[in-house]
């Protein structure tokens, strides 16, 4: 097949990369061999090197072994970002368990149905969801629970692998101390299994917003080859130099393997934010610790663009040389001038949990073009597909949905088969979204799949007209979806977040929609809300939106 975005390469990015034969751990110990003493995670201004978080999952993983987990068990992570998300991390792979990253924010339903649906015995998660977790053994497959907090910082800074012959044992019992393993040693510890690149390492829950929740299955051949696409993506960094920002949740597949498996491929240190919202600290960081790669989403950079600090040019963000944008689309204001404060390159790229986790990016030192989500990534073939047939390839500029195959593409979805089937067809990943591409092979985003709007039998993707209201003087946030009406079937409707003081009107938004639609695609209804739902990665909840509209009209009508 033509590949032209094998033209735009930056010079220096191979076109194909031959992948090792190994698991992700891998990554781990080639940096505690070469950089030790480095600092690998910096969390509430305690550092750990690379020695230390190496050998402390080691440790982790032969207790873990201790506690009869068993080779392709699923464990569960309740924590946020943090130095012991990434040493369980590492610590369930080498005892050959599949990481199954939960949000540390869900409620008990949320936790309760992924946990069932994995078959999740073991969680090592919040010392604060300890009662959680002792109601959901009552209904789930829940066992046993290791806790930790803040509290274990302390011990970790100080800690040194404990021998043998101080062990003693660990009470079996439902609920285990992080920091009792870690003061322990052990004796007569079954041997770490080998690990093979075609074992399961993540479960990553998918769709959500959409329908079902539903796992997909990342083998550890998936995470080594897009960790590494994306090393070599990376023109300019320098092993053993950098400083990741990790302030996108590593419980998100985006901030798994961008922010924490890439940093460690690169021998970066790792600074851990357990609240990207918390800005202060964002920026805080980034000055303190000299941040120069920072993967995020786009109202994080907003937000720091217009954080007082910044504004007052009281902060120095000279230190940031690469921020990878994903999630949401990325605005031509928001990237420039974030790039202007900081100097850096701010690249849109594009990714899913099927494909663990990115698939595209823009160049870093090559063009970027405002509006796509950049090139195809080494060894990641792309075709644009007819919406009708899925097969018939699309004309250039011509939207039809993106497939995909490569090698970081999941194995299928944790007992789906049906599921697995529409997704992967003939080697393709069946993305759902709508893309086109351009002469160049830059893609570009038109909207998901399942987000069509129909009016009055015509097509309308929420994405243009939401860029429409967003190009408003005074919106500061804005969400389209199609909304059910009981004589015209579906409307357009728009959730519009203004600027604080703008004193926006209806009727204003919708003659400057006119000016720049057509009449079918302008929003019939359109609604002031102080915020939007979104999900831990800055992606906002439309299904939410229509979700919340669908359950007011049920109640208006009853009270009618």
């Amino acid at each position: 097949m033509e590949r032209p975005w094998l033209k735009r390469y930056d010079s220096g990015v191979p076109f194909t990369i031959i992948y090792p034969q190994v698991a992700l751990p891998w990554f781990l110990k080639q940096a505690a061999e070469r950089y030790p003493f480095r600092a690998c995670t910096i969390y509430r201004d305690r550092v750990l090197s690379y020695a230390q978080v190496d050998t402390m999952s080691t440790h982790l993983a032969r207790w873990l072994r201790k506690l009869e987990l068993q080779k392709g068990e699923r464990v569960g992570l309740a924590l946020p970002n943090s130095a012991q998300f990434v040493i369980a991390f590492y610590a369930v792979l080498k005892a050959g368990g599949v990481v199954v990253a939960l949000n540390p924010a869900y409620k008990e339903r949320e936790l309760a149905y992924q946990i069932t649906d994995a078959g999740i015995r073991t969680v090592i998660g919040l010392r604060t969801l300890r009662g959680m977790f002792a109601s959901l053994t009552e209904y789930t497959p829940l066992e046993r629970w290791i806790l930790t907090d803040d509290d274990d910082l302390n011990d970790l800074q100080a800690w040194s692998e404990p021998s043998e012959k101080n062990g003693g044992q660990v009470e079996t019992s439902r609920e285990i101390a992080w920091s009792e393993l870690l003061r322990r040693g052990f004796d007569r510890l079954p041997p770490l299994p080998v690990l093979d690149p075609t074992d399961v390492a993540v479960f990553q829950y998918s769709g959500g917003t959409t329908g079902i929740p539903k796992a997909a299955i990342g083998l550890h051949r998936n995470l080594v080859a897009n960790t590494l696409q994306f090393r070599h993506w990376l023109v300019g960094m320098q092993d053993g130099n950098e400083v990741v920002l990790a302030a996108i949740p590593l419980f998100h597949v985006y901030g798994m393997v961008i922010a924490m498996s890439v940093g460690v491929a690169l021998g970066a240190s790792i600074v851990l934010i357990p609240d990207a919202r918390d800005t202060d600290q964002v920026v805080h960081h980034i000055q303190a610790y000299r941040a120069t790669l920072f993967p995020g989403v786009p109202s994080l950079y907003q937000a720091i663009n217009r954080h007082p600090s910044v504004l007052a040019g009281a902060v120095d963000l000279s230190s940031v040389k690469a921020c990878i944008s994903g999630s949401a689309p990325l605005l031509r204001e928001t990237k420039e001038e974030f790039e202007r404060l900081t100097g850096g390159k701010v690249m849109e790229g594009y990714g899913l949990s099927e494909a663990p986790t990115a698939t595209h990016c823009n160049p870093m030192l090559g063009e970027n073009r405002i509006g796509s989500i950049g090139l195809p990534l080494p060894d990641v073939d792309c075709c644009i597909v007819d919406l009708e047939d899925g097969v018939t390839p699309c004309d250039i500029g011509k939207p039809g949905e993106l497939i995909i195959r490569g090698p970081q593409v999941m194995a299928g979805y944790h007992q789906r088969p049906e599921e697995t089937a529409q997704a992967l067809r003939s080697g393709w990943l069946y993305t759902g979204d709508i893309a086109y591409m351009d002469a160049d092979g830059y893609f570009y985003l038109v909207d998901r799949k399942k987000d069509l709007i129909k009016v009055g039998g015509f097509q309308v993707w929420p994405r243009e007209v939401e860029e429409i209201l967003a190009a408003y003087p005074g919106v500061k946030e804005v969400a389209v979806a199609g909304v059910p009406h009981p004589q015209k079937g579906e409307i357009v409707k728009a959730w519009v977040v203004p600027e604080s003081g703008a004193g926006l009107e209806v009727e204003d938004l919708k003659r400057w929609c006119l000016g720049h639609l057509v009449r079918y695609k302008v929003p019939e209804v359109i609604e002031f809300v102080p915020a939007l739902p979104r999900t831990s990665v800055g992606k906002v909840l439309r299904r939410e939106l229509v979700r919340m509209e669908i359950e007011r009209t049920r109640k208006d009508e009853k009270a009618g």
